[in-house]
């Protein structure tokens, strides 16, 4: 087969497969956003964004971690907020002694917990 038949033959496969592939590609991510937190006498509130739409995608969690990932406790939120958006929530975490700063990572039912985190400085 030559070089041009070839090159014809895939564009025509192409044709007919990107549609599909392009439909089976994952949904860019939609992560929850740390809008806010705030420590005090061993609690923590912290605000979030989603774009929840419902019991299909809603945030579902907070939690709080140490710099080497250690989870020292987590918020699980238990519906979603779609006509509550930015909500805060907040829970009694301890906090070990010594410890000056902690991760807050957001999670979403669709994508889990999200790669990034907020730091907040304990004091």
């Amino acid at each position: 087969m030559t070089w041009q038949r070839r090159g014809s033959a895939y564009i025509g496969f192409m044709k007919h497969v990107l549609p599909f592939m392009i439909l089976a590609s994952p949904v860019a991510a939609d992560p929850a956003v740390i809008e806010g937190v705030r420590y005090e006498n061993g609690r923590f509130e912290v605000t979030l964004s989603h774009g929840d739409t419902g019991w299909d995608d809603y945030a579902d969690g907070w939690r709080i971690e140490l710099a080497d990932g250690t989870v020292l406790g987590t918020r699980v939120l238990a519906h979603p907020h779609v006509e509550e958006q930015p909500f805060t929530r907040s829970s009694s975490i301890a906090v070990p002694a010594g410890v000056t700063e902690v991760f807050v990572r957001a999670s979403t039912n669709v994508d889990g917990w999200a790669t990034a985190t907020k730091r907040v400085t304990i004091r």
